[in-house]
């Protein structure tokens, strides 16, 4: 029997003023341990460590710093920077002449800081010749794999998502691939777009929308230690770009027919996706994909009438 991803239930409002600390509960009156360290660092990086708190939610200490500019990265796992979007930013904090959000800051292996919320304004700042930046440094660097959940900046595509999760893994398979996959599940969201970020690294117009949706039904996030999962993803991703290709193979006679829809690629794989007719247990992904590579093989184009495009939807194709 194959595992179901647990459903995911919305939490409840909480009751206002019912959770956290109080303003006067957020005054932290001397840093300690790692952030007596952090502080440390950030007077050897030559920066100027403006003020201390606790946060208000979870009362984890923050340090609010001005930071070289020079001395923060982005963090190597995150998703590619957008040329349009750092330059728009730059022209309204040049026109403003103000830099009023602070980026999210870790300190990072070695020397230095690594930055997972702030991509787009540290490149903006940058651009704009700034010497200094304000970060907000958290004590703890487990932030840095929180990116999902933090980076906010810019809407996340699904090539996006999948490319920062694969990123994560493999640094989280470097710094100790003997841990459970399962247990990073609030940092890789869901199995399928570890299996996903795989193909988008080998092909970046990978048009991977048509099989999110089966691959997130049939994957989870695995007990076995990160270095064994990873092997699975690995062998799943080699599986879904084979049907790609045969995918692909389809769509161009469809087109060479005179067929044109910009779903052509979702149609074809609703039309070999053997799940719509399955209740109850659901085969493993490994049969499946095997399934809709003989089917793809076989789709007769000719049966095909513009008609059974009209109602198609879902993801639009993207170039391969």
């Amino acid at each position: 029997m194959v595992k179901r991803a647990p459903v995911r239930r919305r939490a409840r409002k909480a009751k206002p003023g019912s959770k956290g600390l109080s303003p006067k509960e957020c005054r932290l009156e001397e840093l300690g341990g790692t952030a007596s360290d952090v502080a440390e660092v950030i007077a050897q990086a030559g920066g100027n460590l403006v003020g201390f708190y606790k946060d208000p939610f979870g009362g984890h200490p923050v340090l609010l710093a001005i930071l070289p500019i020079d001395a923060v990265e982005p963090t190597p796992f995150q998703r590619d920077l957008s040329d349009a979007h750092h330059k728009r930013l730059a022209n309204v904090i040049d026109k403003t002449g103000r830099f009023l959000d602070p980026i999210i800051a870790v300190r990072a292996p070695g020397s230095g800081f690594w930055t997972p919320n702030g991509r787009h304004r540290l490149e903006a700042m940058r651009r704009l010749g700034a010497k200094s930046i304000v970060a907000l440094v958290m004590a703890d660097r487990e932030i840095a794999w929180q990116i999902l959940a933090l980076n906010t900046e810019k809407a996340h595509n699904l090539r996006e998502r999948a490319l920062e999760v694969i990123r994560i893994y493999r640094g989280l398979v470097e710094e100790d691939g003997s841990r459970s996959e399962s247990q990073f599940a609030f940092y890789l969201e869901e199995s399928a777009l570890v299996t996903l970020g795989i193909c988008y690294e080998q092909r970046s117009r990978f048009g991977g929308g048509a099989y999110h949706p089966i691959l997130r039904r049939l994957e989870t996030l695995a007990e076995d230690a990160l270095r064994q999962a990873i092997q699975d993803h690995e062998r799943h991703a080699a599986m879904v770009l084979d049907l790609e290709d045969r995918v692909g193979a389809v769509v161009s006679k469809l087109k060479e027919r005179g067929l044109v829809s910009p779903y052509l690629r979702s149609f074809v794989v609703a039309r070999i996706n053997p799940l719509r007719w399955i209740k109850g247990d659901l085969p493993p992904l490994e049969d499946v994909l095997r399934t809709m590579r003989e089917r793809a093989a076989k789709f007769n184009v000719e049966k095909i009438k513009a008609q059974d495009l009209a109602g198609a939807a879902g993801p639009a194709d993207e170039e391969t």
